[in-house]
């Protein structure tokens, strides 16, 4: 498999920059656990305020992200509900119930938390455009990658302009589902069923990154990397199918001036 991903330190804190052909002015990362001041089973980069951690402890994480990885605002951070509403960056001043945004300007962070479910990230081949999307199995059947993808299209972009990072998710290895998953995925595609290996009776194996990959291909995105990092299996990142009890780790885009 090619390496998508690299992994970086900076002041303490570890990242995964992707490798991909984004252009210069384009910033992106992934956040690990690794280098914050959550304790116990938040340990140690928390950067989610809603999953019972002390809210000392996130504010101080999410100050040291902005210091160590040079950021040039706070990220836009949003209520995720496993949905398919996409937002504008630019307007997000308080979190906002979405689970992707968009930006054309630039020092506008867009940001997803997640522990498990698929982040993605968006830019165009002009570096003019930006988003972040959470995936999870849900907003993933439901289309959230679809109205991403509407919101370059409505922007005047094709969607040969996109190129897109898969970031750390977890892996068809470790993601077993019943067969309602399965049947929700198939309803609205018969080619996913490619997606999904049988594990034993009525459950299954989902392989999210392929499934992206297919979303993507029919909107006529053809620029996919990523996709080579599993969440429960790679100890840097948090796992909800892990740990129940987990913290959640961010994946950040933004334009540079």
């Amino acid at each position: 498999m090619a390496v998508d991903s690299l992994s970086v330190a900076t002041a303490g804190l570890d990242c995964v920059r992707p490798a991909w052909a984004a252009p210069d002015n384009i910033r992106a990362l992934a956040t690990t656990c690794l280098g914050g001041e959550s304790r116990g089973g938040y340990d140690a980069l928390n950067l989610g305020d809603h999953v019972g951690d002390d809210p000392v402890c996130v504010a101080q994480n999410r100050a040291r992200l902005i210091t160590a990885m040079s950021l040039p605002a706070e990220p836009r951070w949003l209520t995720q509900v496993h949905g398919t509403a996409v937002v504008h960056a630019d307007s997000v001043t308080v979190p906002v119930e979405a689970d992707a945004a968009w930006s054309a300007s630039t020092a506008v962070v867009c940001a997803v938390l997640t522990a498990d479910c698929l982040p993605v990230l968006f830019c165009t081949r002009d570096g003019q455009q930006v988003a972040a999307a959470h995936a999870g199995w849900r907003g993933l059947c439901a289309g959230v990658l679809e109205q991403t993808v509407n919101a370059f299209l409505r922007a005047g972009f094709a969607a040969a302009d996109i190129l897109v990072w898969l970031g750390p998710a977890i892996g068809a290895a470790a993601y077993e589902v019943d067969s309602a998953v399965r049947d929700a995925f198939i309803a609205r595609d018969p080619e996913l069923t490619e997606c999904f290996s049988n594990t034993r009776p009525e459950h299954w194996s989902l392989d999210l990154y392929a499934a992206a990959r297919a979303l993507l291909a029919a909107q006529g995105v053809r620029e996919i990397s990523g996709g080579d990092l599993c969440t429960f299996s790679d100890a840097r990142f948090y796992s909800y199918r892990r740990a129940a009890q987990c913290g959640r780790q961010a994946t950040l885009i933004w334009r540079q001036a």
